[in-house]
């Protein structure tokens, strides 16, 4: 396969997580096929790791082992190794943010339970905002939206639930995902949480703030209101099945993604953002899902793409006030 088209498609998505863009562009621009794209973003992460044991301060060192982490995670993206066979470069990326968080965030808590794990940082007297990744994401891919509320005085919770990150290898996604926030609240002894969901983390987040009473208010960036199976792209559908355990789950999975029902049970306060240019078939945007929500807004961004990477400023900074705003009561 082509690696081209893959690498342009993912471009804004790399760099809108933190990845240097002349560092990508070094790194795709010579790749003869897919094939060959693990390998390099996995070169790429170890040379910044050994740059770490060489660095001068824990400061960079930790900056390093951050840069390493998110090309690590961008190892699991391209198409055909399967959840399991990207298990090495999801457990590498894992490594190297605790390596990060234990240089330059010492108080960081690593919590897990059955179906998640993530890292707990920020003051720890704030209710905990909750940070969901989507079909093919993990904790390590959404670092700015985390410094993003950290820098708001936020305690920050960013997790892998099952079929993603780290846990991808050993289990699937599941559609009933408020269960596993459920058990995250649980762990973090919160009475009150704030989520954010990115891309399929839109539908978690948004049925999750429908169904779990702790949840108080909610964002969602390039979340799904409905899929149509039959309509989805290949790379979706091929995704799906390898995340969720097999063709006849995915398309299962799939069906189950429509909150035309759940959206008016959202009691709290939701703050929906999409692209304009985020366009892929079989996938409903979510100005329905803030029209039905009886405290839904809606943030729609012209320019933005699919995960608005290309157009941080736009929504970042506000979604990261709405969101702050909401759960201390301002």
């Amino acid at each position: 396969m082509n690696a081209a088209p893959f690498a342009e498609a993912n471009f804004s998505r790399a760099t809108g997580a933190g990845l240097d863009p002349n560092e990508y562009r070094r790194a795709t621009e010579g790749l003869a096929a897919l094939e060959e794209w693990p390998e390099r973003f996995a070169d790429i992460a170890r040379a910044h790791l050994a740059r770490a044991d060489r660095a001068a301060s824990a400061v960079s060192a930790a900056e390093h082992c951050r840069t390493a982490a998110r090309w690590f995670h961008f190892a699991t993206l391209a198409p055909g190794r399967g959840r399991r066979g990207n298990a090495g470069d999801a457990a590498a990326a894992d490594r190297a943010m605790g390596r990060a968080l234990a240089l330059a965030e010492p108080g960081a808590k690593r919590i897990e339970g059955p179906g998640f794990a993530g890292w707990l940082r920020g003051p720890g007297d704030t209710s905990p905002v909750v940070v969901v990744p989507g079909m093919d994401s993990g904790k390590e891919e959404f670092h700015d939206v985390c410094a993003a509320l950290l820098r708001h005085g936020a305690t920050v919770f960013a997790m892998d639930g099952p079929g993603q990150g780290v846990l991808a290898a050993g289990t699937v996604l599941r559609a009933d995902y408020h269960r596993v926030v459920a058990r995250v609240a649980d762990a973090l002894e919160a009475e009150r949480i704030g989520l954010v969901g990115l891309s399929l983390g839109g539908y978690f987040a948004a049925e999750s703030a429908a169904l779990e009473p702790r949840a108080a208010a909610a964002v969602t960036v390039s979340g799904p209101f409905r899929l149509d199976w039959d309509a989805l792209p290949p790379f979706v559908t091929g995704t799906l099945a390898d995340r969720a355990g097999g063709p006849g789950a995915a398309r299962e999975f799939a069906d189950r993604v429509d909150l035309a029902g759940l959206a008016p049970r959202i009691g709290g306060p939701l703050l929906v953002v999409d692209g304009g240019r985020d366009a892929i078939p079989g996938v409903v945007n979510g100005e329905p899902l803030a029209r039905l929500a009886p405290r839904g807004e809606y943030l729609p961004v012209p320019e933005g793409d699919h995960l608005l990477g290309n157009v941080r400023a736009d929504w970042l900074p506000a979604a990261a006030d709405w969101l702050t705003a909401r759960l201390s009561g301002r």
